[in-house]
């Protein structure tokens, strides 16, 4: 009878856990939902009406999309290209001294080399260097268009990239074994390569210009004086650094070496004055003997810096022209000195120097201000960087300023031969005005 009695109850213990394990295991079940069906949930209570839960809410705003920024698209009569292979957005522009290339600098760790040639093509194909652990902030060739220097936004230092060619015609670049060591204290606004080949000049926000050799040495620092420094580069001759910012000149000093090739000494060469407030950028035509400068005045200025400056002879103002300023402001002379590009914000517009007189304006050619304005060597065109793309505008006032000065020197010709060497060049002339503009110019 107790034997009975205990198997009873063992068998009745036994049933009680078995029924807790399965109640146990539908409670699992349901809490590990499919996705599809949690889903599926999430709809119903939607189409009743109901709110999705509290934790259904955070776990939804928990991954949150990353949304890339839409690359503009731009167009206007004068665009010939936009240059779209950067993931970030450009910061510098430089052209090689032989024309053949251009350089781009950008926050993808990438610097571009692009094809001058293929800007007229729908494709344009680039050379891709990567820059480890870092990106370049600003980019400037050397001048056997064989190398450029960067400077690193995060290592605040220069880095050297040499470009080889191998034998099947590609290039790869290779970065110097080591950077050059950190000086500066404040933001470095621009780098460059004298066309020379003997120095390096990095110029920073407060009032510092440095001059380096080719392995990063220090040859003098330049104290320019003027509160802060907002523009510095090189002379395209590579004689002269000069620099503007606060203070309503620009001033230029000459880079001075022995007939052996050593350093000597940076001695004041000249400065230009003439605005009434600060000077925010300035550039020099190709033979260095123009300068253009735009300042918080409203205007912009060219000058004639062909002088004997040894002699205490001072530049002379040729042209001053109003213009609308807002900084970002930049400014850039086409190589023959015939055209100003001023770049305001996000606009851009062409002066002619020689009438003083705004001849295109150029509206919203970036999604955002303009980082960078060049002329190509040949000022064939301007180019611009201010988000991810490059714009590659033709220079039609520079055609129209070429046609009016040879159809001058056409009047006053005498020989047959000069005739018709300057009619035809007119008529190349007109003729790649009208490929652009059309007939009617």
């Amino acid at each position: 009878m107790e034997l009975a009695a205990l198997v009873a109850v063992s068998l009745l213990v036994g049933a009680l856990v078995l029924l807790v394990a399965v109640a146990l295991g539908k409670q699992r079940g349901q809490s590990r939902e499919p996705p599809g069906q949690r889903e599926d949930s999430d709809e119903r209570e939607r189409e009743n009406g109901e709110k999705p839960s509290a934790s259904k809410k955070q776990k939804q705003q928990q991954r949150p999309r990353k949304e890339r920024p839409q690359q503009q698209n731009f167009t206007h009569p004068l665009l010939a290209a936009s240059l779209k292979s950067h993931s970030g957005s450009v910061s510098c522009l430089d052209f090689s001294s032989n024309g053949k290339y251009l350089a781009s600098s950008a926050d993808d760790r990438t610097v571009r080399i692009w094809s001058t040639k293929d800007f007229l093509d729908r494709e344009h194909r680039c050379l891709r260097a990567n820059v480890e652990l870092d990106h370049a902030t600003l980019v400037s060739f050397s001048p056997d268009s064989r190398a450029f220097i960067t400077w690193l936004a995060n290592g605040e230092t220069i880095r050297v990239f040499k470009m080889t060619k191998k034998d099947d015609g590609s290039v790869s670049f290779s970065a110097a074994p080591e950077d050059f060591p950190q000086r500066h204290k404040a933001a470095v606004i621009n780098i460059g390569i004298a066309e020379t080949g003997k120095f390096i000049m990095t110029a920073s926000s407060d009032t510092t210009i440095l001059i380096w050799d080719l392995k990063g040495e220090v040859l003098a620092s330049i104290n320019t004086n003027q509160m802060t420094n907002s523009y510095a580069t090189i002379s395209p001759c590579g004689r002269f650094v000069a620099s503007c910012g606060f203070t309503p000149d620009v001033k230029v000093w000459e880079v001075c070496f022995g007939k052996g090739g050593d350093f000597k000494e940076v001695v004041r060469a000249f400065d230009l004055k003439g605005h009434s407030a600060g000077v925010c950028s300035f550039a020099f035509s190709n033979d260095s003997r123009r300068m253009v400068t735009v300042s918080k005045d409203g205007t912009w200025k060219l000058w004639d810096t062909d002088v004997e400056y040894r002699k205490q002879q001072d530049p002379y103002l040729l042209r001053t022209g109003r213009c609308e300023v807002s900084e970002p402001c930049r400014i850039a002379l086409s190589p023959d000195a015939r055209v100003a590009a001023i770049a305001n914000g996000g606009e851009l517009a062409l002066y002619s120097t020689g009438s003083g007189e705004r001849e295109e304006e150029i509206v919203g050619a970036h999604a955002g201000d303009i980082a960078d304005l060049r002329f190509d060597i040949n000022g064939r065109y301007v180019v611009s960087c201010g988000d991810r793309a490059i714009r590659v505008f033709h220079n039609t006032p520079g055609y129209r300023a070429a046609i009016r000065d040879m159809q001058a020197m056409l009047q006053k010709a005498t020989n047959e031969a000069t005739r018709q060497r300057l009619l035809q060049q007119i008529q190349d002339a007109q003729s790649a005005l009208d490929t652009v503009c059309g007939p009617k110019e």
